[in-house]
């Protein structure tokens, strides 16, 4: 025992002798410094801090430069743009949208590319489709076309435009660093997450509305830098607008009974309906101005006429409709007026996002499921007058329930609308609302109003984050060169002693520049080759299949995929292009599928951080 210890114990001496002594304390610090500085620590710690500030400052200019306009047009800044509209003349009311939505649509048309509007959609498709890879410039072109559209009275929102502005910044920060994919994704949702944290005043709901919409997971490695993002555009939103929630309530409404929560249910269906017809009415709009012999140029003028007819009566449905929401929380509109603007509100969004103005949704859906929700409450009242809360309860409820199911954001919605009002007390009314209407919505609609956007453009983002790497990975990366070719010219006989050493049981036939002209398996082979027959007539090209399903070099995995599925092939040809198909090689099924399950992992890994 004593020298089998002994034995045992002098490999450690030697190995720990055989060890570098350790560094000093100081020599220590300075290299974990060096690693830090040269690791994701600095992307990590650094840069959300910076796109923070950028994001919020850029909110705060964003606003500067619609109230800039709107004074232009209305002689009057800030938010509160109903009252003095009200006191305008009518010829007034009408040509500020319509000459407004002259400019807009010259704007696009020279500015944008697609000669559309951008917001929250396409940072959607952004992170799901592109890698994160968005330009700046692109972004500031968009927020002037949103600045314009809602400075001369658009009926939109200008939080959509800010996530879209926030998230050119994070994503140009990023390719400036040179970074990748995963890095790329997280910083463009630190500048979504401070963007909406500026505009509502809520780092909370910035932050969820970045990782649950756009960024898609909740990872620690992804969810502290944008936490970090979201709290400095907080910060430098309150140094301008100081610390106050957007919304001011009435104190009179907090309690709420246990006997209420069926008639909050109740509101969440009306919700789902409301929201419903929200949405499909931006959709018709949409189709009817399509249809039109007018020039897309043109139609944000017309859309600015038909919103300026509405805003004769209902001057409320102009801009953002901050003041009216505002109003409908503070109990100061009865029942016809709070129904009348829910109708009044959905066609002035419907008209101005269908004829191509810029702006976001959020806002809109703020306003009229403020109206639901107040004209829900004041029927409620007069039915149960004993058990109902004051209508201002079921206007709160109402806005989250709207919003959250037109979003496709449900625990955003809820974190915004108690971060905007500064409101606890209604948290369960609120969560059963929002959840009964986003799930309505989903199941009868399948999309968020931004899916829905994305996919009448024929853009499918679920599964998106899965689907992005598969098209970043090409059919090139899997190419097998060991492809057994034949002389379109050659002999049956010769067809058939190639064909016995192919590895593959395919021949792929070529001309004589290694064009492809046709495809040999063993099924058109059998046809001629052992039925006892002499076919000295035929050749490679008689036998073979003239146009077999291929690939191109550049197709992405996910067009492989399909490929493979459609057809039940195991081995495609692989050629430069399909004009000039010269043959590069062979693509396997089974390589294929192990790169998408390379592709999935590495999915997984991004959403467990550094870790995984």
């Amino acid at each position: 025992m004593t020298d089998g210890s002994k034995q045992s114990a002098e490999p450690g001496r030697g190995s720990e002798a055989s060890r570098p002594p350790p560094l000093p304390s100081g020599r220590r610090l300075l290299e974990g410094l060096r690693e830090i500085a040269s690791t994701h620590y600095l992307i990590i710690g650094v840069a959300p801090v910076l796109i923070g500030l950028l994001s919020g400052g850029a909110s705060i200019a964003f606003r500067w430069l619609i109230e800039g306009v709107q004074w232009l047009g209305y002689g009057v800044g800030g938010e509160r743009l109903a009252s003095p509209a009200a006191a305008l003349d009518w010829w007034h009311l009408l040509a500020i949208p319509t000459l407004g939505g002259l400019v807009v649509g010259l704007l696009i048309r020279y500015l944008m590319p697609g000669r559309r509007p951008q917001a929250v959609a396409e940072v959607i498709e952004a992170a799901a489709l592109k890698g994160g890879r968005m330009s700046l410039t692109t972004g500031i072109k968009a927020a002037l076309v949103s600045a314009v559209s809602l400075g001369v009275g658009g009926s939109a929102g200008r939080e959509g435009p800010v996530v879209h502005l926030g998230a050119t910044i994070g994503s140009h920060l990023a390719r400036r660093l040179h970074l990748g994919r995963r890095q790329t994704r997280m910083l463009l949702g630190c500048g979504v997450a401070a963007g909406v944290a500026a505009s509502f005043n809520a780092p909370i709901a910035g932050v969820f509305f970045a990782l649950e919409v756009v960024v898609g997971h909740y990872a620690l490695s992804t969810f502290a830098p944008i936490v970090i993002a979201g709290v400095m555009g907080t910060l430098v939103s309150r140094m301008h607008y100081g610390n106050f929630p957007a919304f001011i309530l009435p104190q009179a409404h907090v309690d709420v009974s246990f006997w209420e929560f069926p008639a909050f249910l109740l509101l969440g269906l009306t919700a789902a309906v409301v929201a419903l017809i929200f949405m499909n009415a931006i959709l018709l709009a949409g189709w009817c101005f399509e249809r039109t012999r007018l020039p897309p140029w043109l139609r944000p003028a017309v859309g600015g006429l038909l919103v300026g007819v509405i805003a004769l009566e209902f001057p409320h449905v102009l801009g953002v409709g901050y003041e009216a929401t505002d109003a409908a929380l503070q109990e100061r509109y009865g029942l016809v007026l709070l129904l009348a603007l829910v109708v009044a509100k959905t066609a002035a969004t419907a008209l101005a996002l269908g004829a191509g103005f810029g702006g976001g949704i959020f806002s809109p859906s703020l306003f009229v499921g403020a109206m639901v929700g107040g004209a829900f409450g004041i029927i409620a009242g007069s039915v149960f007058p004993e058990l109902a809360s004051d209508h201002g309860a079921y206007t709160i409820v109402g806005m989250g329930a709207v919003a959250g199911a037109v979003l496709g954001a449900p625990i955003s919605t809820i974190l915004i609308v108690f971060e905007m009002t500064g409101d606890y007390a209604l948290t369960i009314a609120l969560m059963i609302a929002v959840a009964i209407a986003s799930l309505i919505v989903q199941q009868l609609h399948g999309h968020s109003f931004f899916t829905w956007q994305l996919a009448r453009r024929g853009i499918l983002v679920q599964g998106g984050r899965d689907v992005g790497l598969l098209r970043d990975a090409r059919v090139r990366g899997l190419l097998d060169p060991a492809v057994t070719t034949v002389e379109a010219s050659a002999s049956l006989e010769q067809v058939r002693a190639i064909f016995a050493g192919a590895r593959f049981g395919e021949l792929v036939v070529v001309d004589g520049d290694g064009v492809m002209k046709g495809l040999i398996t063993y099924t058109e082979l059998a046809s001629v080759a052992f039925d006892g027959k002499r076919h000295e007539e035929l050749d490679a090209l008689s036998i073979s299949r003239r146009n077999p399903p291929l690939l191109t070099a550049d197709d992405g995995l996910e067009t492989a995929i399909r490929v493979f599925r459609q057809t039940g092939e195991a081995h495609l040809p692989v050629v430069d292009g399909r004009d000039s198909r010269k043959v590069l090689g062979l693509a396997h099924e089974h390589e294929v599928m192990a790169a998408y399950h390379r592709a999935l992992l590495q999915s997984r890994a991004e959403e467990g951080g550094p870790a995984a």
